[in-house]
Formats: structure tokens, C-alpha cells, sequence
């Protein structure tokens, strides 16, 4: 079973894009009649809507492609915006766009071609196996796949050689997938130096929210030690000065004084250790990330249930990331989902650390409602990270965060 496994997953990669390649046909032939339209002028304003229309499909290729060969394949289009004439002069400058109708050429064709050739593959080399079994009954003899008419026992003592050839061809099958992946990124992966313009914008996109977000949380530490701890040691060194000065007057007083300074002194220390922990919790150094998630499960208001692999240490800024995260998307389990129950799952491999948060409340939850989406979004962009979140009206909503750990 697990000999034949590669060989239908290469055959199902083939079917399924025999099934693009005749869509890829017609996409071709609509892009051809806008594209000669173009030529007068007429179809321009059609031909941005016309590639949208196409581009799910490319993209379903590439996917495709990518999964066969265990390695996404990138894209990268200019953005069609603006008036229709201008969307079009982008399309036709997009060398993106050249690529994805020079894969429609190649697959619309050669896809169906191969997919033919591996569908007859087996089909011929069972027909050439059983020929010796049956030419004598045919008048006139038999005509075997490569022309050649078996009409007597000597020709038909080569036919089993003919099995043989079509057996260890279908046996390639996964040889032809692999190549027809390969040829998919080859034409629709960007070229290199696309790729790393893209990467750089990326990561100064994520360097942005990662600045802007570490702005907000100095912003927050400040406005907590101002209004909180600061306020609390000015009043203790206030009332203790006031104390000072009715000590001799009023040592009654002045003593009563003492005990509400040291009492205002406990809370402002309280409250400092609040923002200590907020920055990053003690509990990571004292028991690991997998104890203080375990914490964070217990407090929950929501059943939480728990599953940690085998995690080990990890960086510090990663363990605390990974922390807030869990603890940020736990709150808004509790605060709008409406849930009976969630689930917290830890995975890690030697350089990512893997984050499943899900529930079973009333879904819906949109990052742009302010609902701690794009705070998650923003510590996963930080680590050149990713947070997914699936979470359809209904239900269930699953957050799912990658963090590499590779510092």
C-alpha cells in the first residue's frame, strides 16, 4: 500500500489537471477574444475583469503545484486599481500576467496530453499482456498501440515485451507529475528578484506594526506607572511628609498617617509587579511556557482543554510572545464568543513553535472590530510570524499562529 501510494497520488495530481487544462482551454480562448478586442481599443476596459475571472484558477494550479512539491509557490501581481484604462495598462505591463498566459498555453495543451498518456498507459500495457490470448480470434489479427498487427504467433510473442514498456511507464507516473510541478514553478513563480522586492516590503510592513505596537506598549506601561504607581509614591511621600510634620503635635495622627502611607506603599508595589508581569510574567522563567499556558487555561472563565507537546525552551521574546497570544485570544474567547468550551494546543519542530487556539462560540470574529485580532496579528508579524483565523458565523473559530523561533 505504501509502494502505490506515491503513484495515486501522481495520478490524481494528473486527473485533476486534466480537469484545469480544459478549463485552461477555455480561459484561453476568453483571454484570446478580449486580448484581439484590445487591439481596437474595445476590450481594454474588460481586460482587468477578464484576468480576476482567470486568476482563481492559476492560482488553484499553483497551489496544486506547490502541495505536489512540498514547497509553495509564490505570486506576485500588481495591484489593479484605479480607473478601468488604467487597471488595463497595469494588466498588460504586469509581467505576471505573461507568465499566468503562458501557463494556460502550456498546461491547456500538455495537460490533457499527459493526463491521456497516463490514463493509457495501463490500458495498454493490460491490451499488449492478454493479446496472445485472443489475436487468433480476430480476423485479420490485432493491431497493438505501436502499429504493429499481430497475426501470427511470432509477432504476438512480442506484445508481452510491449506490457512491459507500458507497465514501467505507468510505474513513472509520479516522475511526470513531479516534472509538470516543476514546470508550473517555473512559470508561474516570479523571478528571484520580484520575490525578494515582495519579501522586503513584507518585512518592512511587519518592522512598521512591529514599532508601531511596541510604541503602544510603552505607551501603556507609562500611562500605567503614571496613573497607578506614581501616583501612589507621590501620595506616600506626601502623607509620610505631613506625618513628619504632626509627629509632635499629634503623634496619634501622625502615626495613623505612617499606616496609610505603608498601606498605600503595599498597593503601589502591587502595582508594579502588575507591570512587571505584563512586560514579561515571571511564570515563564519559573515554570516554562507550557506551565504558564497551563496557568492560563486554569483561569479562564471558559473550559479550557489543553494539549502540549514536548516544547523544550525557547527564546525568551518568543516564549513571551506565544504567552500574550494565548492570553489576548483567550479574553476574547471569554469576552465575545459566547463559548461552552475551547481548546489550547502547543506544538513546536527545532525552529517553529506552533499555536491552535479554537472555540466553540458563535464565530464571526473580524480583526477590524476590535476584537484582539490585529494585537495577535502584530506580535506574530514582530517574529516574521503568522496568525490565521477561521471563524465563520456559527462558528467554530480556530486561531492558528506560527512563530519561528530561529533567533
Amino acid at each position: 500500500m505504501t509502494t502505490l501510494t506515491p503513484l495515486w497520488t501522481a495520478v490524481r495530481y494528473v486527473l485533476v489537471g486534466a480537469v484545469t487544462a480544459v478549463l485552461s482551454i477555455f480561459a484561453l480562448a476568453a483571454l484570446g477574444v478580449v486580448l484581439a478586442l484590445c487591439l481596437i481599443g474595445v476590450g481594454l476596459p474588460a481586460l482587468p475583469e477578464v484576468l480576476r475571472l482567470v486568476r482563481p484558477l492559476i492560482a488553484y494550479d499553483r497551489e496544486r503545484a506547490g502541495r505536489y512539491l512540498g514547497t509553495p509557490i509564490a505570486e506576485s501581481y500588481e495591484v489593479l486599481d484605479g480607473p478601468a484604462l488604467t487597471q488595463a495598462a497595469t494588466a498588460i505591463a504586469d509581467p505576471a500576467n505573461r507568465r499566468d498566459l503562458g501557463w494556460l498555453v502550456v498546461h491547456g495543451f500538455g495537460g490533457m496530453l499527459l493526463a491521456g498518456l497516463v490514463v493509457g498507459f495501463p490500458f495498454s500495457a493490460v491490451n499488449n499482456l492478454l493479446i496472445p490470448a485472443y489475436w487468433w480470434l480476430v480476423p485479420g489479427g490485432v493491431e497493438t498501440s505501436f502499429g504493429l498487427v499481430v497475426d501470427s504467433w511470432a509477432t504476438a510473442a512480442t506484445t508481452p515485451v510491449a506490457a512491459a514498456v507500458f507497465a514501467w511507464l505507468t510505474v513513472q507516473t509520479p516522475r511526470f507529475a513531479r516534472w509538470h510541478a516543476l514546470l508550473a514553478r517555473r512559470l508561474l513563480s516570479p523571478p528571484e528578484g520580484v520575490r525578494l522586492t515582495d519579501r522586503v516590503a513584507e518585512l518592512t510592513a511587519s518592522r512598521a506594526g512591529a514599532l508601531e505596537a511596541h510604541g503602544a506598549e510603552l505607551r501603556r506601561i507609562e500611562r500605567d506607572l503614571h496613573d497607578g504607581a506614581q501616583a501612589r509614591i507621590a501620595a506616600v511621600v506626601m502623607q509620610l511628609g505631613i506625618a513628619d510634620q504632626m509627629r509632635e503635635r499629634d503623634p496619634d495622627a501622625a502615626f495613623a498617617l505612617v499606616r496609610k502611607a505603608q498601606d498605600t506603599a503595599t498597593d503601589a508595589l502591587a502595582e508594579l509587579r502588575d507591570v512587571v508581569r505584563s512586560i514579561y510574567p515571571p511564570v515563564l522563567s519559573d515554570r516554562g511556557l507550557d506551565g504558564a499556558v497551563s496557568a492560563l487555561a486554569a483561569r479562564c472563565p471558559v473550559p479550557t482543554a489543553l494539549e502540549v507537546a514536548p516544547i523544550g525552551r525557547r527564546p525568551a521574546a518568543i516564549e513571551a510572545a506565544a504567552y500574550f497570544i494565548i492570553a489576548e485570544a483567550l479574553t476574547n474567547i471569554t469576552k465575545h464568543s459566547a463559548a461552552r468550551a475551547a481548546s489550547v494546543r502547543l506544538d513546536a519542530s527545532p525552529d517553529r513553535l506552533f499555536i491552535t487556539v479554537s472555540d466553540n462560540g458563535r464565530g464571526g470574529a473580524d480583526g477590524e472590530l476590535g476584537t484582539g485580532i490585529v494585537g495577535i496579528q502584530r506580535r506574530a508579524d514582530a517574529f516574521d510570524g503568522r496568525a490565521d483565523l477561521s471563524s465563520p458565523p456559527g462558528g467554530p473559530t480556530v486561531l492558528r499562529v506560527e512563530l519561528p523561533c530561529g533567533l
